[in-house]
């Protein structure tokens, strides 16, 4: 989520931490349950109910800000569709990351995104960014390399992890297409119309694979959608409040601390123990992120606010 008014809210970079924080965990939790649910209803079916159920803490949390009536204008309901289809797919190349890797691995290849935009600017815009930006390109296809070394060597080809791994880096091919469309909108309409309205595009693209079958649900897999879609809200709001309360050089790395929370509900909740090559090609993949923001300027103090959209978190 972005926003440009950072004086709508008391600067208090401890707050913005705490609150940060809690959103990481909450996200990984939600990814837990996905990751869980995975294992019977198809992806579709996962997006309907992670976007419909997170409607609730959404709208709740407009209503309380009086940003409701705000949040169902729009002069560009075009725009908030392609934004609101780019994020749907984003959810979905996800959930079938979550299906077939850990919690950890799909969260560690969900930071290719900035990697990918970087790639995208110099095959498509001509740009020529710096040597410490390529580095960071470098790094992080190193690190996929590291994580896929064991199935690419074994005797026999691990397909489902190639399936989460080639998802994965769909997801972060779409999550950059998505940021820019968020970044274009917000130039428009408030922060409010492009949360709800990706949660009310997402629902119905969920609804629309039915038509392809839904699984029956027994009340383990149930609760953990509805779980999925409550923790998926809250991260939302959570993660909106952090950031209208601290400037983009505090919190611009921060979101990479996700990994922690992803490998521990791994190792606590699933009782995945990660082997060497995964959590190396794991970690190098964040130190290419980090590297590559670093490279873009983003953790330079400056006045206007920016911050990654939560909402394509899954």
């Amino acid at each position: 989520m972005t926003t440009s008014h950072l004086s709508t809210r008391s600067v208090n970079p401890t707050a913005a931490l705490w609150l940060a924080t809690a959103a990481l965990v909450i996200m990984a939790a939600m990814n837990a349950a996905i990751h869980e649910a995975a294992k019977v209803a198809p992806v579709g079916q996962l997006v309907f109910w992670r976007s419909i159920v997170a409607l609730g803490p959404i709208l709740l949390y407009l209503w309380a800000r009086g940003e409701l009536r705000t949040a169902v204008r729009t002069r560009y309901p075009h725009k908030h569709l392609i934004r609101g289809v780019l994020g749907a797919a984003v959810m979905m190349f996800n959930f079938i990351a979550l299906a077939y890797l850990s919690v950890g691995l799909a969260t560690a290849i969900s930071y290719l995104t900035p990697i990918l935009s970087i790639c995208a600017a110099m095959a498509f815009l001509r740009e020529r960014p710096g040597a410490v930006v390529i580095a960071g390109v470098a790094l992080g296809l190193l690190g996929i390399v590291l994580m896929l070394y064991p199935a690419l060597l074994g005797t026999e080809m691990r397909q489902g992890t190639l399936i989460g791994v080639a998802a994965g880096i769909a997801m972060a091919a779409t999550n950059a297409l998505s940021r820019v469309q968020v970044k274009d909108l917000t130039r428009t309409d408030p922060p409010a119309s492009i949360a709800l309205s990706f949660a009310v595009v997402s629902s119905i693209v969920g609804l629309v694979t039915a038509l392809f079958g839904w699984a029956e649900l027994d009340s383990q897999t149930f609760g953990l959608l509805v779980a999925a879609g409550l923790l998926g809200g809250m991260g939302h709001v959570l993660m909106t409040e952090a950031v209208a309360r601290a400037p983009v050089s505090l919190l611009a790395g921060y979101e990479y601390t996700g990994i922690i929370w992803a490998f521990l509900f791994d190792f606590a909740l699933l009782g995945i123990v990660l082997d060497a090559w995964a959590i190396s090609g794991a970690v190098v993949v964040v130190l290419a992120a980090i590297t590559v923001a670093y490279g873009q300027g983003r953790f330079a103090t400056r006045p206007a606010w920016t911050a990654p959209d939560p909402s394509t978190k899954g």
